[in-house]
Formats: C-alpha cells, sequence, structure tokens
C-alpha cells in the first residue's frame, strides 16, 4: 500500500513561500492547510467584501488528481458555500502564476 502523494510538509511550505509573490491582499498573512489530497488556502477577509466583521475565509483549494497526474484548482463561491473548480494544471508553478496574479478577483476577493 503505497501512501498519497499529497499531502506533505515540503510542498505545503513551498506553497506557503510562492503565496507571498501573489499581487492582491498582500498586507495579510494567509495559512497553508493539508487536507486530503491536498492543500487549502485561507486568509483574513480584509477588503470585508465577504466577511464584513474581517474574519478568516477561504481562498482557494488545491487537490491532486493521481490518476490524471494533474492539480486541480478550486476558487470558493462564497454565495453558495461551495468549492468550484477553477482550472487543472500540470504543475504547481502554472498554478501559482494564476493564484498570485487573480487580475479578475476569482480568488483574493
Amino acid at each position: 500500500m503505497r501512501l498519497p502523494a499529497h499531502p506533505n510538509d515540503l510542498d505545503r511550505k513551498r506553497i506557503e513561500r510562492a503565496i507571498k509573490a501573489r499581487k492582491r491582499y498582500r498586507y495579510v498573512t494567509p495559512r497553508v492547510i493539508a487536507t486530503d489530497g491536498g492543500y487549502r488556502i485561507e486568509s483574513a477577509c480584509c477588503s470585508r467584501n465577504i466577511d464584513p466583521e474581517g474574519g478568516v475565509v477561504d481562498i482557494a483549494l488545491m487537490i491532486f488528481d493521481p490518476e490524471q497526474a494533474a492539480w486541480q484548482l478550486f476558487r470558493k463561491n462564497h454565495g453558495k458555500r461551495l468549492w468550484e473548480l477553477d482550472s487543472i494544471h500540470e504543475r504547481l508553478k502554472e498554478m501559482f502564476d494564476l493564484l498570485n496574479d487573480d487580475a479578475e478577483r476569482r480568488f483574493w476577493q
């Protein structure tokens, strides 16, 4: 029996370092949390768009699909309280680029 590749501490720390290059909400310190098959990013809601109290909100969910050998990147639909598939990537770097730029504010709302 093989252990799942994700989550692991090495990639969790890699994600923490990568999201420091984000263009939005650079003044908050997001947390990367291990979850089944991947990682979840959460952060304080400084914009107060999602949580008027400024509480912690979900930003992104990254799940590795071993069958497809690809990463699934989900964004949170806060109105419906559901994760929605945003995109699929072969490499973490591609996912970081999208997540850090976020020109359409799909993640960092």
